[in-house]
């Protein structure tokens, strides 16, 4: 599959994914609710002639697109669509106008499918045998609708302001004479129906963009304001308040990584963000052992879904915990929204899952005791969960400087630093409270992290940190961007800070777009990979926010602005989940075929880099 040419539009749990002209016509496009594809084919067709004459997404919810006939050199017949996604459906208004000085007969139709197939059934993870869903059309309707195998009824209503003239192949189809002049219009409106649904209000698009008055007035790059439309658009609205969805399309749901990492990235502008997402995982957060699900008791979960499979335990996904890294963040994310807000009673109200969530670091999360939390790789199979549990979640991402494939439980670098950092948020945490001892307790413990971790990590020939270290121990010598986000994090001794930047500024780790997940000349370099040589926007943003930590204020400039320059590249100024790692030249970057856009910590990692710039 390849993204690039995909429209996507989403509202809160509901997303549209469609081709360049708008329509949903095969393939991985179509509109969705929680994990559930509805409608399979929303197509209009127009007669032979038309042409695209325009494709705009103002907004993350609104999409127009104009047709036109042109005959000699002028246009005959317009159809301006003007196209509105809602938190449980569409409204779609159509336009005809007759521009021509003669009459005109005009044919056009809707096709209109629904097959209510699991999201982890259109990646092609699961096939299984399912029964089609029942049609049934009026003279102005269609609906359609499903049985899960669960009992879970949906199903799906398309409404036309208009009746139609006939509804044939799958198609609800109009005949029109216009006179020169003439106008004709049309609304559809579709209505998604399912138990699961229940709706919360979120911000405007107007008061949201009023939050951030202060940052687009002082930095006026066109990828800050995509980004901050995209924001608003991945919020998904909860009982515990706003939490962002990771992405469009495969990612419409919460991840614990992404959406603690695009919270923290968005302090101080949105403290509200952030409280929604400590509060909506806190809320989820494992309370037994289960090993299909990962989960261990105070580990942050993974990956929420609500589809078919995810509902019946054909997939693990429902409360899915492989996530090495999300229960550190979770703790990092608290003591970060304490410090921006300037008050502890988040700390207070969820005391329970942060001294929880340390529990398993200190417990599961480091089941040899040797002081580093871990995970041990497991099957990579939808069905078992991830093998590696980081944030380079590829299976090939974790390997040797002789291109072997790490085994045994892995300490992989970057955890080390989020757990050190969540040691300090839980001793400032404890320290506020008037609990002394045990506010000591955790400063013992991440300085013992600290030492311990330079000592274990740091490859002094190569100037960097070890990727992980092995099940023996063995560290994976080879020179990656990880190293660069335990800047962020602050466990790098500041003696070696200075040679670890210069490292990720060499140029076979920095491509002038940003960080190359792995250096060229590694064994397992590919510059068009997912993991092992591909710049990913939140990742280099991360290591800006530490080079800014420590005082690289200069370098942390540059990569803003490499960044930004990077979104401001692409036809939508909205960076991609990641891109290929070939050197920057006088060109466009080249792209990763299959990355999803918008993604939630990419927009997040867009407006924190305009925050170093101003």
């Amino acid at each position: 599959m390849d993204f690039r040419n995909n429209i996507a539009l989403k509202e809160d749990y509901t997303f549209l994914v469609a081709d360049a002209e708008g329509a949903v016509a095969g393939g991985e496009k179509g509109l969705y609710n929680r994990d559930t594809r509805f409608l399979s084919r929303y197509a209009w067709r127009f007669e032979d002639g038309f042409q695209v004459l325009l494709t705009d997404t103002p907004r993350p919810d609104l999409l127009t697109s104009v047709h036109g006939l042109i005959e000699g050199h002028a246009q005959q017949l317009g159809v301006r669509r003007e196209l509105r996604l809602t938190a449980s459906g569409l409204d779609d208004r159509v336009t005809l106008v007759n521009s021509g000085a003669a009459p005109r007969q005009v044919g056009l139709r809707l096709e209109l499918d629904a097959d209510f197939v699991d999201l982890f059934e259109v990646r092609g993870w699961v096939d299984r045998p399912r029964p089609a869903a029942a049609r049934h059309h009026g003279d102005a309707d269609v609906s359609f609708r499903y049985r899960a195998s669960d009992g879970v009824e949906q199903r799906v209503e398309v409404r036309f302001s208009r009746p139609f003239a006939a509804f044939r192949d799958g198609a609800a189809c109009f005949d029109l004479d216009l006179a020169p002049g003439e106008t004709w219009q049309l609304q559809v409106t579709v209505a998604l129906h399912d138990p699961l649904v229940s709706l919360h209000a979120g911000p405007g698009y107007q008061d949201w963009r009023a939050s951030f008055g202060d940052l687009t007035r002082r930095c006026s790059r066109p990828a800050l304001r995509r980004a901050i439309d995209d924001l608003r658009g991945l919020l998904l609205f909860t009982d515990a308040g706003p939490i962002a969805a990771a992405g469009i399309p495969w990612f419409a749901a919460a991840f614990g990584r992404d959406a603690l990492i695009a919270a923290h990235l968005l302090l101080p502008q949105r403290p509200d963000v952030a409280a929604g997402t400590l509060r909506y995982l806190a809320g989820l957060q494992a309370t037994d052992t289960d090993p299909f699900r990962a989960a261990e008791p105070g580990k942050i979960p993974h990956e929420v879904r609500f589809g078919e499979l995810a509902r019946t335990g054909a997939v693990p996904h429902a409360r899915y915990y492989g996530t090495v890294d999300a229960t550190a963040l979770f703790v990092m994310l608290l003591g970060a929204t304490a410090r921006a807000t300037g008050s502890d009673d988040l700390v207070r109200e969820l005391r329970r899952a942060w001294q929880a969530a340390l529990g398993w670091m200190t417990g599961p999360g480091d089941a040899d005791g040797d002081g580093f939390v871990e995970f041990a790789p497991g099957a990579s199979d939808v069905r078992a969960g991830l093998k590696v549990q980081s944030w380079k979640d590829s299976a090939e991402s974790m390997a040797h400087a002789d291109g072997s494939l790490a085994s045994g439980p892995l300490a992989v670098c970057e955890v080390q630093g989020y757990a050190y950092a969540a040691f300090r948020a839980a001793a400032g945490f404890e320290r506020r409270a008037g609990e002394l001892a045990a506010a000591d307790r955790w400063e013992r413990r991440a300085a013992r992290l600290k030492e311990r971790f330079h000592a274990a990590f740091w490859l002094e020939p190569l100037g960097t940190y070890a990727m992980a270290l092995d099940g023996e121990k063995r560290p994976l010598a080879v020179k990656s961007s990880d190293a660069g986000q335990l800047l962020w994090t602050g466990i790098v001794p500041e003696a070696a800070a200075p040679r670890l930047v210069a490292t990720l500024f060499e140029q076979d780790s920095f491509s002038g777009w940003g960080f190359r997940t792995l250096a060229a000349g590694e064994r397992r370099y590919n510059p068009v990979s997912y993991h092992n040589g591909s710049v990913w926007p939140h990742d280099t943003a991360l290591i800006a926010a530490g080079l800014q930590r420590y005082g690289f204020h200069d370098e942390a400039r540059r990569v803003a602005r490499a960044v930004l320059d990077l979104a401001e590249s692409q036809p939508d100024e909205r960076l991609p989940e990641l891109i290929a790692g070939y050197p920057r030249d006088d060109g466009p970057p080249v792209p990763y075929p299959t990355a999803c856009r918008p993604q939630a910590w990419d927009a997040a990692a867009a407006v924190f880099l305009a925050r170093i710039l101003v």
